[in-house]
C-alpha cells in the first residue's frame, strides 16, 4: 500500500482570460469532451490509489458550492425520471462520481496573497501530518497517464526526498511561459527559474508544470511573507529553497502535458482528448477537412 493518501487540487484563481463564464461557473468546471477538467484531475488520483482529496477553490464565489453539489449531489431526481424513460444507463456517469473517494471542497484563505502557491497553504491542515501529498493544479491535464502515480513510485522509489516534481520538454519559444527546471550533477533539482524573459536565461529545456508530490517540510518555505515574481507566492520558490535543504527528484512524465489555463489552449487540449478519446474523432477530422476546403 502506498503511503501517499492525499492529493490537493487547486482550481483558486478568478480566471480573467476566460470571462464572462468564469464570472459563474469555476473554470475547472468546463469541460473536455463529456466531463469538466476537475474530474480528468480527480480521476489522475483515483489511478493512483489515492483515497482523499481536497480541491481548494476560489473564495467569496459559488465555486465552492458547485464543486460540492457536482461530486455529492445524488441528483435523485434526475435517476428517477431515467428510470421512468428506460434510460438509466445515462445515470451511469453520475454514480461513477458519485463513487469517487472522499473529497473535500473547501475555499482559498482570502487572507493569502495572490500566487499558486495559496490554495496548497489553504489545505494544510488537511496534509500537514502526512508523510506526503500529491499537488495538481487543475490547469494541466495528462493524456496518456497518471502523473499522480509516476510521482508516488518515483518518491517510494527514492527514500529519503524531499519531493518529486514532473518535467516534460518543451520548446524554446514557450520557455518564456514557464518554470525552466535547472539540475545538479546528481540529477536532482538545482532550482527553478520562473517564465525566463528570454532563452538564454533558461537552464534547461525541460519545464516545470502542476504536478508535484511534496513532505510537509514545503511548508517551512511556502509561506504568506516569501512572495517573488510580481508580489505572488510562487510554489516553485518554495520548491527551489526545499532543493537547497535536501533532495528534489524530477520524474519526466508518462504520459503528454497540455495546459487549457487560456482559452486557445483550452480549445486546442479539448480537440486534443477529443480525436483520442472520443467515439467520434472520424466526424471532428471530416469537419476539419471540409472547413479547409471552403475557407
Amino acid at each position: 500500500m502506498s503511503v501517499v493518501k492525499k492529493a490537493i487540487i487547486t482550481d483558486a484563481g478568478f480566471a480573467s482570460r476566460y470571462l464572462p463564464i468564469t464570472k459563474t461557473i469555476p473554470k475547472a468546471m468546463i469541460p473536455i469532451g463529456a466531463k469538466p477538467v476537475m474530474q480528468l484531475c480527480v480521476e489522475e488520483c483515483v489511478a493512483a490509489g489515492i483515497e482523499e482529496i481536497i480541491i481548494v477553490a476560489t473564495p467569496n464565489t459559488m465555486a465552492r458550492e458547485i464543486y460540492d453539489d457536482y461530486f455529492h449531489n445524488p441528483a435523485e431526481n434526475v435517476k428517477a425520471l431515467l428510470d421512468k424513460q428506460g434510460k438509466s444507463e445515462r445515470f451511469e456517469p453520475v454514480e461513477k462520481v458519485l463513487n469517487f473517494p472522499k473529497i473535500i471542497v473547501i475555499e482559498q484563505d482570502a487572507s493569502l496573497p495572490y500566487g499558486n502557491g495559496s490554495p496548497i497553504v489553504s489545505a494544510k491542515e488537511y496534509v500537514k501530518n502526512e508523510e506526503a501529498f500529491a499537488v495538481l493544479y487543475s490547469d494541466d491535464l495528462i493524456l496518456g497517464s497518471s502523473d499522480v502515480k509516476t510521482l508516488i513510485e518515483n518518491y517510494e522509489s527514492h527514500p529519503g526526498v524531499k519531493a518529486v516534481i514532473a518535467g516534460q520538454k518543451m520548446p524554446e519559444d514557450v520557455w518564456n511561459k514557464y518554470g525552466m527546471i535547472a539540475m545538479k550533477e546528481n540529477g536532482m533539482l538545482s532550482h527553478i527559474v520562473e517564465k525566463p524573459k528570454t532563452p538564454d536565461l533558461s537552464p534547461s529545456d525541460l519545464a516545470s508544470y502542476g504536478r508535484y508530490l511534496l513532505t510537509p517540510e514545503i511548508f517551512d518555505y511556502l509561506i504568506p511573507s516569501n512572495t517573488g515574481l510580481d508580489g505572488e507566492l510562487w510554489t516553485t520558490d518554495a520548491i527551489t529553497k526545499l532543493a537547497e535543504n535536501g533532495d528534489v527528484l524530477v520524474a519526466k512524465s508518462a504520459g503528454k502535458w497540455i495546459t487549457t489555463g487560456d482559452p486557445k489552449n483550452y480549445f486546442l487540449a479539448h480537440l486534443e482528448y477529443s480525436m483520442k478519446y472520443s467515439d467520434y474523432a472520424e466526424e471532428i477530422e471530416e469537419c476539419y477537412n471540409k472547413i479547409k476546403e471552403n475557407k
